[in-house]
């Protein structure tokens, strides 16, 4: 189908159909409720089926691809709009938790973003030599990062000659989240039976709502506070331009960099970038004081939903069985990493509440922060661990480093020099290992996870 606006239509009404129709299901049916699948997630698989790709009953337009790329954009942006807010009260928490918190996480980080390179260049690309050097980048972009840094990474490669890297990066993104929430679930059923869990003993004991999706009355709270009167500008139309503006201003300097400099700049950190100074901008015009930081939060997650849906359905099934060898190898160098992770350094790492602030790291490091949550709050549903609140201290921090390597590292790899990008990661790595021992934060734990646990 040619597209133009009215293309741009009918694609946003199949997601929302698709969307729909996964919310209902995820509703009525036990098995869906269970497994906790995200509605975003369900529903992309339906539009896979539906569509040129699957059963080709839908015919979605030429540009049906490309929305990904556009919604990262703006993803990014509402993530800078909101700035960087840290927690005063946080500060004062115990130096051991956060630093020992922040090491355990970031050692996650850094091998993903650093291990799975050389295990490509290294092993995988004896098995098939003509292996792009930033095949290894698909498990920090699909299973740190979610459907949102995939394509931000396919956008990149894509724009450096390697077509297939966002098929593979939705697909990573997708192995990624599943592991997240069926792992999830299978570790904490372990963690209740086996005691390792301080709040929570009962795992069949969830809210309703968790199961079902539904927010029952009671529990309700608002979306956000009408900051404008709606007799000069709508408050919904107000924040949306503000998410907008630097949206389109970073989609047009990304062209211009590109086209000046000839390099392969990401859209979505330069976009960043500029939510930054438009903030700072807002804040210098006062203009903040009359922005909800949830409503800008809330229009980032609508367009993770729909990123997710447009995403997984525009995903190119000869693209992923070309690469199955390779790619289920390195998935499973991916899972298995994960899960070592959380079961030995996790309790050896964190101390007391270990498995409550280990499980939500495991979720978010393998699809988005949204699973780290919902594990979490299975566990600890009242947050008594702090780990949301060490989480806000922590996080400002290591978006700064993510939005960089992820800026720097792909491009070094398809130029060919994906040593000298890793090296530095490899160092923190190895700082992350050293600097615990210093602190004394390494320990042996009496309620690890022993691999017959799994």
């Amino acid at each position: 189908m040619e597209f133009n606006v009215y293309s741009l239509l009918l694609d946003l009404m199949w997601a929302s159909i698709f969307l729909f129709i996964a919310k209902l299901l995820r509703e009525k049916i036990k098995l869906l409720q269970s497994l906790f699948i995200p509605v975003s997630l369900l529903a992309g698989f339906i539009g896979l089926a539906m569509g040129q790709n699957g059963f080709g009953i839908i015919k979605y337009s030429s540009g049906f691809g490309s929305y990904s790329g556009l919604l990262i954009i703006a993803v990014f942006v509402s993530i800078g709009l909101r700035g960087f807010n840290f927690s005063k009260g946080g500060w004062k928490t115990n130096f051991d938790r956060i630093g020992s918190y922040y090491c355990q996480r970031n050692i996650g980080w850094a091998f993903q973003y650093a291990v799975p390179i050389v295990f490509s260049m290294i092993i995988l690309k004896k098995i098939v030599p003509e292996l792009n050097p930033a095949f290894g980048m698909l498990i920090p972009a699909g299973f740190q990062g979610g459907h949102g840094t995939a394509a931000a990474l396919g956008q990149t490669l894509g724009s450096l000659g390697w077509a297939d890297a966002t098929d593979l990066g939705m697909t990573s993104a997708t192995v990624g989240i599943l592991t997240g929430i069926f792992g999830g679930i299978a570790l904490i059923k372990i963690g209740t039976r086996k005691g390792y869990t301080k709040f929570v003993k009962d795992f069949s004991k969830l809210p309703e709502d968790m199961r079902t999706g539904r927010i029952s009355k009671e529990n309700r709270s608002p979306m956000g506070y009408e900051t404008v009167s709606p007799m000069a500008i709508d408050p919904l139309a107000w924040h949306l331009l503000l998410v907008i503006i630097p949206t389109g201003i970073g989609y047009i300097l990304t062209n211009y960099i590109q086209n000046i400099t000839g390099l392969g700049v990401p859209s979505f950190s330069v976009g960043f970038l500029v939510a930054i100074f438009f903030s700072i901008f807002l804040r210098g015009i006062k203009a903040n004081e009359y922005i909800d930081n949830h409503i800008i939060s809330r229009i980032g997650s609508c367009c993770t939903d729909f990123l997710v849906f447009f995403g997984v359905a525009s995903i190119k099934i000869p693209v992923i069985i070309e690469y199955a060898l390779p790619f289920g190898l390195l998935m499973l160098f991916g899972i298995i990493w994960v899960v070592f992770h959380f079961t030995f350094i996790a309790p050896r790492l964190l101390g007391q509440e270990w498995f409550e602030r280990g499980i939500y790291v495991y979720g978010y490091s393998t699809g988005v922060t949204a699973i780290g949550m919902a594990l979490l709050r299975i566990v600890d549903p009242e947050n008594k661990s702090c780990t949301l609140d060490d989480a806000a201290i922590i996080t400002p921090i290591e978006a700064v480093i993510e939005i960089v390597a992820l800026a720097v590292v792909p491009v070094a790899c398809v130029q060919g020099n994906w040593i000298a990008a890793i090296t530095p990661i490899l160092i923190y790595l190895i700082a992350l290992i050293i600097i615990p021992i210093i602190f004394k934060w390494w320990h042996k734990h009496p309620k690890g996870l022993s691999p017959e646990d799994l």
